[in-house]
């Protein structure tokens, strides 16, 4: 079977490596360019290329008759995506002779859309996975093939949750393969009015209000947690990057409510806490000071601003 493949970051990486290794012929490998601001902490699927010896484009247009052309005269029985940052035009999902497919980081259809760990995160969901699917017109709606769940335990990052992910990608696709190279894909239903969609996120939208709880402050922070852009506040002209926090329950810190129960920030026990619009605290664990890592005890001269 001959595949062209939409793909990259770490997923991207890892399917395309699991396609090899079931014996696909990958006749075309269309990624992106890194772009050179952004913080590219992931594995490169033009590396693999060049050490595979398969053929990898990077067009910037989707939609342009030159990669149409070329997808066609590679005459592939499938279409694969793998965390490609572009909707497919219905005229290259049409191309393949066994359809076109996409893995998405949820379980649809759960999570549609942009950025679905992050979401996941903020939200306090308490599992996710990946989802092997049939591409349409409209984003994360067609037949699901198959899917691997992954726990969110309560503290991870949006970045631990992504690496267990990629496995579950990884997974998913190897368990899947073998029935779609015989001609037996499985089109499960794909429920949209049961799951949920949502849109990009931006790096202002990790701004902290310490008004909300002290498990929403929580989960921002696990969301956009570096590598992402972070949750951050700024005082006295410097961004304040929050890291990590841990969630504190009042009933196991009692002393905390009654000592400090108005201040916003202070450090007790020399740990750094912080009270939220709940009433509750969440113990600061890290930091950074206009994007560079600092010890807690910099934080001393903003309490005192």
């Amino acid at each position: 079977m001959n595949a062209v493949v939409f793909a990259y970051h770490d997923v991207g990486l890892r399917c395309l490596k699991v396609l090899l290794a079931r014996g696909v012929r990958v006749s075309l490998v269309v990624s992106h360019e890194d772009s050179p601001g952004e913080n590219i902490w992931f594995g490169s699927v033009a590396q693999l290329c060049r050490e595979a010896g398969i053929a990898c484009i990077t067009p910037t247009d989707p939609k342009s008759p030159q990669l149409l052309a070329q997808v066609q005269a590679a005459q592939p029985d499938f279409i694969f995506s793998f965390y490609y940052r572009h909707m497919l035009p219905q005229e290259i999902l049409g191309v393949p002779r066994h359809g076109a497919f996409n893995m998405h980081g949820s379980l649809l259809p759960k999570y549609r859309g942009r950025v679905p760990i992050n979401w996941a995160v903020l939200h306090g969901e308490t599992e996710t996975g990946a989802t092997l699917h049939e591409m349409t017109a409209k984003p994360d709606a067609g037949a699901i093939v198959a899917q691997t769940s992954v726990p969110i335990l309560p503290d991870d990052t949006a970045h631990e949750v992504f690496a267990k992910v990629v496995v579950a990608a990884e997974q998913t696709l190897w368990s899947a393969l073998p029935a779609m190279l015989s001609g037996r894909t499985p089109r499960l239903p794909n429920n949209l009015a049961a799951g949920s969609y949502f849109g990009g996120r931006k790096p202002e939208d990790g701004r902290i209000d310490w008004r909300r709880t002290a498990r929403e402050v929580h989960n921002l922070v696990r969301a956009v947690a570096p590598p992402y852009p972070g949750a951050f506040e700024e005082i006295a002209g410097d961004k304040i990057t929050i890291t990590r926090t841990r969630l504190v329950l009042p009933a196991a810190h009692p002393a905390l409510q009654k000592t400090h129960g108005m201040q916003d920030k202070f450090f007790e026990g020399g740990k750094l806490y912080a009270r939220c619009g709940d009433g509750d605290f969440l113990q600061i664990l890290g930091i950074q000071i206009n994007d560079q890592d600092a010890s807690l005890n910099n934080y001393l001269k903003y309490m005192a601003s």
